[in-house]
C-alpha cells in the first residue's frame, strides 16, 4: 500500500505537474508553482519511487474553517483507494489542529460525498469567498460544487 506522506520541498514542481494535468482537462483549476511552494506545509502527497502519484492539500482559512484543495491522483493510480486515503490524511490534520468544518470546492462531487461531505451554498463561505475566490479567473461565476465536512466534536 502506498505510503501518505508529508510533502517536501522538492516535490513541488511534480506536485504542479500532476495539478496542471487535470486543470488542463477542465477537472480542477491550475495552481502556480509559487503557490505550491508558499504553501507546501498544506500538501500530502503519495510516491512510487521519487515520482509524485498524488497529492492532496488542507488549508487552514480561519480559526474554524479549512479546506482541502488540490486533490490529484495520476490516472494509472486512480481506483485504489489513494484519494480516499489523502482526504483522510487530510481530516485527521485539522482534527488535531482544532478545526471544527473542513470544505472543498470541487467538480467530483460524488467522491467527496462517499468521504462525508455535503453540498453547501459558497456563500456560506465567506472567509474563503473574499480570501482567494476574487483572485480566480472564474470568480464571481464559479462553477465548482462547495461541500463541507463537520468534524467530530469532543463535546
Amino acid at each position: 500500500m502506498a505510503k501518505i506522506e508529508k510533502a517536501r520541498i522538492k516535490d513541488a514542481p511534480q506536485i504542479q505537474q500532476l495539478i496542471n494535468s487535470f486543470a488542463d482537462n477542465g477537472e480542477m483549476l491550475a495552481r502556480p508553482l509559487s503557490e505550491i511552494y508558499e504553501n507546501i506545509r498544506d500538501f500530502f502527497v503519495v510516491r512510487e519511487g521519487d515520482k509524485v502519484i498524488a497529492c492532496a492539500a488542507i488549508h487552514v482559512n480561519w480559526s474554524d474553517l479549512a479546506e482541502i484543495k488540490s486533490v490529484a491522483v495520476a490516472e494509472d493510480s486512480q481506483r485504489k483507494g489513494i484519494g480516499n486515503r489523502l482526504i483522510k490524511a487530510c481530516l485527521k490534520e485539522a482534527e488535531g489542529l482544532g478545526i471544527p468544518k473542513v470544505f472543498c470546492l470541487t467538480y467530483k462531487p460524488d467522491f467527496f460525498s462517499t468521504m462525508g461531505f455535503s453540498t453547501v451554498e459558497k456563500m456560506t463561505l465567506p472567509h474563503k469567498v473574499w480570501n482567494e475566490c476574487y483572485r480566480c479567473p472564474k470568480f464571481p461565476n464559479c462553477d465548482e460544487v462547495a461541500m463541507v465536512s463537520h468534524m467530530e466534536s469532543d463535546a
